[in-house]
C-alpha cells in the first residue's frame, strides 16, 4: 500500500461544524496509515493547520496552536500553502478529504476548489455535491426516476416576504395538511426543521427555516419507518450497503434526537423483508447514478405500513460520529471503517 499525503478538511462556516470536527476524529484515527495532514476550518471560515500530535482533535486549541494555511488553487505549484510571518510553505498533498457537512463544503464549493488546484478528493464532484446538497432539485430527480415522495410544496423567500402569506398557507393546508414538516431546501443535521401542526406554526417555521437558505420545502409527514443505505464506488461498480433504521427519541429525528439524547436507537440491518431491502438498495443507486455521484453517499428513505418506499434525501457527506449510520451500514456488511477509509482513497 502507498502511504499517501491526506488533506483532511472539517470544521467549516457551516451549523453543522461541530458534527464536522466529530467525523473528523474518526476519519484521522482511521487514517493511522497514511500522512495526516488536517486543517481546520473555524466558524468564521480561517483555515488552521496544526503539526501536533492528534490524540484528541476536538479538544485541540486551534486558535492558540493551529497556523494559517490555505489550499492553493495553482495547479502547477500544487499543495497546501502554509504562511508563517511572512514566509510561505508549500505541502505536497495527495488527496483532499473533505469532511465537511452542509454548507461551504458538502454542497460543490470546497469540490470546486479541488479541481481548480486540480487534485484528487475524496466524495462527489462539484454537480453531484450541489445537486444533493439542495432537497428540492432531488425531489425533482427523484420524480423524473419514479421515486415515491411525499407531496410537498417549495416557497422562496421572496415569495413569503413579497406576497400575502395567507392564500399560501390556506393552499398548504389543504393540499398537504397537518402536520407536515418544513426544511432548508439546503442544510443537513436537521437543522432548521419543524414539525407543525396548524397554520400559525407553519409561518413561523418557514421563517425559522429561511434563516439558513432562501428556499424552503414543505413536506406531508409521512406515517412510517425510517431507514437509510449507504452508498460506496463510482458508476456501475457502485455498490449499496446493507440497510438500516431508525428509531428517534421524539417525534421525529431531529438534531436532538441524533446527537444529544440518548434514546434514539439504529438497527443495523433493518428488520424488513429482502425484496423491500433490495428495492431500497435499487432506487438509491440510481438516485446516486442520476446525480453523478461518486464516492459516498448516504440515502434516506420512508417505508410505509403498505411497504411503500418514498424516497426523503440523500447526503454525499455522510456522517462519521460513532452513531452515524454510514459506517455502522458498511460494518453490517462486512467493512470496517479503516477498510471503509482506504476504500474511498483508493478509488481516486
Amino acid at each position: 500500500m502507498i502511504q499517501k499525503n491526506v488533506l483532511v478538511l472539517f470544521g467549516g462556516a457551516s451549523p453543522e461544524h461541530e458534527i464536522s470536527v466529530t467525523s473528523a476524529t474518526n476519519v484521522i484515527n482511521a487514517l493511522g496509515r497514511h500522512n495526516v495532514i488536517p486543517v481546520y476550518i473555524t466558524r468564521e471560515g480561517k483555515w488552521l493547520l496544526y503539526d501536533g500530535k492528534l490524540d484528541n482533535v476536538q479538544n485541540i486549541d486551534w486558535e492558540k496552536f493551529g497556523t494559517p494555511a490555505v489550499l492553493s488553487p495553482d495547479r502547477v505549484n500544487r499543495g497546501l500553502m502554509r504562511v508563517v510571518g511572512n514566509k510561505v510553505k508549500m505541502i505536497p498533498v495527495d488527496v483532499v478529504f473533505p469532511v465537511l457537512h452542509g454548507p461551504n463544503g458538502e454542497d460543490g464549493t470546497i469540490q470546486g476548489l479541488c479541481e481548480l488546484a486540480d487534485i484528487p478528493y475524496v466524495g462527489c464532484g462539484v454537480v453531484a455535491s450541489s445537486v444533493a446538497m439542495d432537497k428540492a432539485l432531488t425531489k425533482l430527480i427523484a420524480k423524473a426516476l419514479g421515486i415515491q415522495q411525499a407531496d410537498y410544496m417549495i416557497i422562496h423567500d421572496e415569495e413569503f416576504k413579497g406576497r400575502k402569506i395567507k392564500p399560501f398557507l390556506k393552499k398548504v393546508e389543504t393540499k398537504l395538511g397537518f402536520p407536515c414538516f418544513v426544511k432548508p431546501s439546503v442544510g443537513g443535521s436537521s437543522i432548521g426543521i419543524s414539525k407543525v401542526t396548524n397554520v400559525d406554526e407553519l409561518s413561523q417555521a418557514i421563517e425559522t427555516a429561511l434563516e439558513l437558505c432562501t428556499k424552503v420545502v414543505i413536506e406531508k409527514a409521512v406515517i412510517g419507518r425510517e431507514v437509510e443505505v449507504g452508498i460506496l464506488g463510482t458508476g456501475i461498480n457502485a455498490k449499496a450497503s446493507v440497510v438500516g433504521e431508525i428509531i428517534a427519541d421524539g417525534e421525529f429525528y431531529d438534531f436532538d434526537a441524533k446527537y444529544t439524547k440518548s434514546g434514539s436507537q439504529t438497527i443495523v440491518p433493518a428488520d424488513i423483508p429482502e425484496r423491500t431491502v433490495k428495492k431500497i438498495q435499487s432506487y438509491a443507486l440510481d438516485l446516486f447514478r442520476a446525480i453523478n455521484g461518486s464516492g459516498l453517499s448516504r440515502v434516506d428513505f420512508f417505508v410505509t405500513d403498505k411497504g411503500d418506499i418514498l424516497f426523503n434525501e440523500i447526503n454525499t457527506v455522510p456522517g462519521f460520529t460513532a452513531i452515524s449510520m454510514y459506517s455502522m451500514m458498511w460494518q453490517a456488511s462486512g467493512i470496517d471503517r479503516e477498510e471503509l477509509i482506504e476504500s474511498l482513497l483508493g478509488g481516486i
